[in-house]
């Protein structure tokens, strides 16, 4: 009788080994296949260099300045759209730069490239990143440009926003894939430069990396980023000043 028993369980463990390896297969190819489908299309015509979206404007000259403790110390960064334009896939992009500062040290100097289209969404079309150890680039991982090997621009800011929806903010496969979800719409939030209501609150995150999960707080008073909050780390920065030229 025990025979039997144990026959059958271990047929039944069988069963559910082999079922789960085809689910398993089944998710990956579907997975795999949902990535390779993403071929947004691009008409150079529908945007432009002007980026006015309410959670998301970057006039030239305005400076975004932010602030916070890291585990490796006061980590300090500086976001200004230049007067400048760099021309991606045909489409006009307004070009911002991104700088970091660790302990007063530059390590990160960054170029985006962004774009709007007539419904209001903002996107992101590449950009050319910079690594620095002592005055010295070191590294240029990170980079992309949509149109260059198979690279595909993404949505940073949507235009209407939907508690739950998903959206792909780049796509350069294995180098640069980030992904963006709408969490709330009337968060408020505490900064140094003031208090903000009823923000946009997205959760950002790319499965390239393990933990790499962050919250972002966006203000229609200022029309961009108020906050960012990493889940694992627990590391805040907040905004602290805006500059104007």
């Amino acid at each position: 009788m025990w025979v039997i028993i144990k026959k059958i369980a271990t047929l039944v463990l069988i069963i559910v080994f082999i079922l789960a390896s085809i689910f398993f297969l089944y998710g990956c190819n579907s997975f795999s296949n949902k990535q390779e489908s993403y071929d947004p299309i691009i008409n150079p015509s529908d945007f432009t260099k002007e980026i006015n979206n309410r959670y998301f404007t970057l006039p030239t000259g305005k400076t975004f300045i932010y602030e916070g403790e890291t585990d490796e110390g006061i980590e300090h960064m500086e976001v200004v759209a230049l007067n400048e334009v760099k021309v991606v896939v045909e489409v006009e992009c307004r070009v911002v730069l991104d700088k970091v500062w660790s302990n007063d040290e530059l390590i990160e100097e960054t170029r985006d490239f962004y774009a709007q289209d007539k419904d209001g969404n903002v996107w992101y079309f590449g950009e050319e990143s910079k690594t620095l150890e002592d005055g010295v680039v070191v590294s240029t991982e990170g980079s992309w440009e949509a149109g260059v090997d198979g690279a595909k621009p993404g949505i940073v800011m949507l235009a209407n926003l939907k508690v739950g929806t998903e959206y792909r903010q780049e796509y350069y496969k294995g180098e640069a894939e980030d992904m963006g979800k709408v969490e709330a719409l009337s968060e408020k939030v505490e900064t140094p430069y003031g208090e903000f209501e009823n923000c946009l609150q997205t959760k950002d995150w790319t499965p390239l990396e393990e933990n790499s999960d962050e919250y972002k707080y966006y203000s229609s008073e200022v029309g961009n980023l108020v906050q960012e909050f990493s889940i694992y780390s627990k590391e805040i920065i907040s905004l602290i000043e805006i500059k104007t030229e």
